[in-house]
């Protein structure tokens, strides 16, 4: 019962939220909002509290939505690239970034982190860019945006993995920046093979 009071509460909030103007935030923004009001200190009981500190709750959000768009550009390029290294590796990240996606889903389910159901705006617009895209000039721009996304990315879990404060999080961080750091050597050999 009391799960069902707090998923009521939240939904309403987050109702209000939006009501109140919070439409002009993307996914991202909106995820780390509510993350931001799950104090653990006054409000724990109202909100349910939330097992980490804001800046593991950041990086769980910004984990999310990169994920999400690899996954989301991935399908996209198994759709319009004829490239067969493109295709290749457009189906290691449905299928990598899928399972870490489902990893940090339930990290993040058992401390509470809200994370964000779709992609922010700025890969929204990558992907409208792309999908405008065809042929080779298709196949380059998603190079382009996978050489840039898995530099980000790298870094993220870098980051993580060295100053994060939650165990969970710092876990799943060192363990993925390995897999990013192959994604990344190898669609630099893909670009570079481009050319």
């Amino acid at each position: 019962m009391k799960k069902l009071v707090y998923l009521m509460a939240v939904s309403v909030s987050a109702l209000a939220f939006q009501a109140c103007g919070g439409g002009n935030k993307d996914a991202k923004e909106t995820a780390d909002s509510l993350n931001m009001s799950k104090d653990t200190t006054s409000n724990a009981a109202a909100t349910g509290g939330i097992s980490v500190d804001n800046e593991d709750a950041k990086f769980a959000t910004q984990a999310a939505v990169g994920g999400m768009a690899e996954v989301e550009l991935g399908k996209l390029a198994l759709q319009k690239s004829s490239n067969a290294q493109v295709k290749e590796f457009a189906t290691m990240m449905v299928n990598d970034h899928g399972k870490a996606n489902t990893e940090l889903m339930e990290i993040a389910a058992a401390k509470n982190i809200t994370l964000p159901s779709t992609v922010d705006d700025d890969h929204k617009k990558k992907m409208d860019d792309l999908s405008k895209k065809s042929g080779s000039d298709f196949d380059k721009a998603y190079v382009d945006a996978m050489v840039d996304g898995h530099k980000s990315t790298l870094k993220l879990m870098e980051d993580e993995s060295k100053d994060g404060a939650d165990a969970e999080l710092k876990a799943f961080a060192t363990k993925t920046a390995p897999v990013v750091q192959t994604h990344l050597t190898m669609i630099n050999k893909i670009k570079d093979g481009m050319k």
